[in-house]
């Protein structure tokens, strides 16, 4: 969990800024006021069951409780350790790490329609109930559906419910989750099937968000739902305008002293969608707009930035990486990629320094040898196929090629996404692959079809609709999130799983990674990690490009500016405004 630590020491000049605004939090805290967020796209999910993109975290961290979450802050370990919310405290497991208890805050409210109501330990219940709807289920719920007692025979029974508000509020009423007890109002016992040291994170995740019993009327995240939101965060839906703007306000059931995490000074929070980076860092700079929601600060305005001696800059190691996928499922060239010699080439022959520069340089990411990335319990520092400066070895690669048997090299397909940093990115791979022998027929493809309907269709895979594929991933939660990369990723148990993109599995890993899930020792898990990171590295599925660091930038106004590592971006909920 130091990771972080070190990431931070290689980004000291963006640190040192940061410091120098120290006195801000000195200042006597300031209520009041609307803060502005500016973003290109609107916030994209009011309900936590559907999926959402990881800036819609900032939008839940406002108007949504779990009972475990984390702190803002600078500090780089704060960031990531669990911490009570609607829990009155972090419980230790009992029965063998099979049993988590957990006690609910008094004074921690909904905003019911007929006035605030205490949660308690049924909604806690009912809002796990929720994730397995036929409807629009969550993807997270597998990871529930392994774990907890029952819950995967309530999530059976549940996929023959007709996917209508009615069937489905009469199945979830009606129902149970046998490892979910309520025993009282106050009081919710977990019990899982075997000890999973990162339980405790997991209910750090939205959709964990207990439900209240009005919202089953609705169906999930529908117009009708976001019509009748019901909050329990200190902030509340005022005023949504579909792609332009969503306006927040206090929640009017929220106690100050039933929450320890956030401390909601301003007023109002407006999101505010349609607005392009360039535009949103001048209305930042000028004093026109407060923080940003999904817009990240353009390298070139780092650089300026960071020249100036701007203290309104800092970083954030969220655990985000980038890699290349490589299709071992196709029987394309012969079914080539299968082969781990050529799996090995392609890992000497990329120039991830090359990468790291496109990106803006050492302030945004960090060459990358393996599956854990920086900020993430298991990475650590290793290089199974070494290059001078990480910047490629192309006599290495074009050795393993011709042992393979391909001594004239391979032709390759690599569909990229072609928006943002997309096109230049697959540039940059397509003249290091190609100087070590591979020739690489780049695919530009839109963003809305990339992921939905090209690399996530296992069909394509199979029908050697790509060779590689540049692509990203960031943890469901900071910190102890090993879980996070390796079982969406690296597991495969017969069924396809959505960003498995060929079905990748390994007993050895996946054994090991079961004993370092069961441990309760931190560090022996660190370790075990670290083995299952060397066991998929020495027959790679992929080529691990670089770890990502996000630049965050407020406004001159924004005082008490924290970052929440959850939501990847500054805290609403502790800023104040000195305006």
């Amino acid at each position: 969990m130091t990771h972080r630590t070190s990431a931070r020491m290689a980004l000291a000049g963006l640190t040192l800024a940061l410091m120098s605004s120290a006195g801000a939090f000195a200042q006597e805290a300031q209520t009041g006021g609307t803060l502005r967020v500016l973003g290109t796209a609107e916030v994209d999910r009011f309900d936590t069951v559907p999926p959402a993109t990881a800036d819609t975290g900032s939008f839940f961290r406002a108007t949504t409780r779990q009972l475990i979450n984390f702190a803002a802050s600078t500090d780089t370990d704060e960031q990531i350790a669990p911490q009570a919310d609607l829990a009155d405290s972090v419980p230790v497991p009992t029965d063998e790490g099979l049993t988590y208890t957990f006690k609910l805050r008094q004074g921690a409210n909904w905003d019911a329609p007929d006035g605030p109501r205490q949660i308690v330990a049924g909604d806690v219940e009912r809002g796990f109930m929720r994730l397995c709807n036929p409807f629009i289920p969550a993807p997270a719920v597998s990871y529930f559906e392994d774990l907890i007692v029952g819950f995967a025979d309530f999530c059976a029974g549940f996929a023959g419910v007709e996917p209508t508000a009615e069937a489905m509020k009469a199945y979830i009423e009606a129902g149970d989750v046998a490892g979910i007890e309520t025993p009282s109002d106050d009081t919710v016992v977990f019990r899982l099937k075997y000890a999973a040291n990162d339980f405790i994170y997991l209910l750090t995740l939205p959709v964990t968000t207990p439900a209240p019993v009005e919202v089953l009327d609705y169906l999930p995240d529908s117009p009708e739902y976001r019509e009748n939101y019901i909050s329990n965060g200190p902030y509340t839906i005022e005023a949504y305008v579909p792609d332009t703007q969503v306006t927040l306000t206090r929640n009017p059931a929220w106690q100050a002293e039933s929450d320890p995490l956030r401390k909601a000074y301003v007023d109002k929070i407006e999101v505010i969608a349609g607005v392009q980076p360039d535009a949103a860092m001048q209305q930042l700079q000028s004093g026109d707009g407060d923080m940003l929601y999904d817009i990240n600060v353009p390298p070139v305005t780092v650089q300026m930035l960071t020249m100036q001696g701007d203290d309104k800059i800092s970083t954030l190691a969220e655990g985000a990486s980038r890699m290349i996928w490589i299709n071992t499922v196709s029987e394309n060239n012969d079914g080539a990629l299968r082969n781990p010699l050529v799996r090995q080439a392609l890992n000497y022959a990329v120039n991830k320094a090359a990468i790291v520069q496109q990106l803006g340089g050492p302030e945004f990411a960090t060459p990358l040898n393996g599956i854990f990335p920086l900020g993430i319990l298991g990475h650590h520092d290793f290089a199974p196929y070494p290059t001078p400066d990480s910047q490629g070895d192309v006599a290495k690669a074009r050795e393993l090629l011709a042992e393979a048997g391909y001594p004239d090299g391979l032709s390759l397909k690599m569909p990229f996404r072609n928006a943002g940093n997309g096109a230049a990115e697959a540039q940059v791979l397509q003249a290091s692959l190609e100087e070590a022998g591979f020739k690489i027929e780049l695919v530009p493809t839109p963003p809305s079809d990339f992921y939905p309907r090209l690399i996530t269709n296992f069909d394509n895979a199979l029908n050697g609709v790509w060779d590689l594929v540049p692509s990203g991933w960031s943890p469901d939660w900071p910190g102890g999130a090993a879980r996070s990369i390796f079982q969406p990723q690296y597991t495969y148990d017969g069924t396809h799983g959505t960003f498995n993109f060929s079905d990748y599995n390994n007993e050895a890993a996946n054994e090991v990674g079961a004993k370092a899930l069961a441990t309760s020792d931190l560090a022996e898990a660190a370790k075990l990690w670290n083995e299952v990171d060397e066991i998929v590295m020495a027959d790679p599925p992929t080529v691990p490009l670089i770890s990502q660091t996000t630049v965050l930038y407020h406004g001159a106004g924004v005082q008490n500016f924290l970052p929440y590592a959850a939501g990847g971006n500054g805290d609403w909920t502790n800023v104040w405004l000195s305006r």
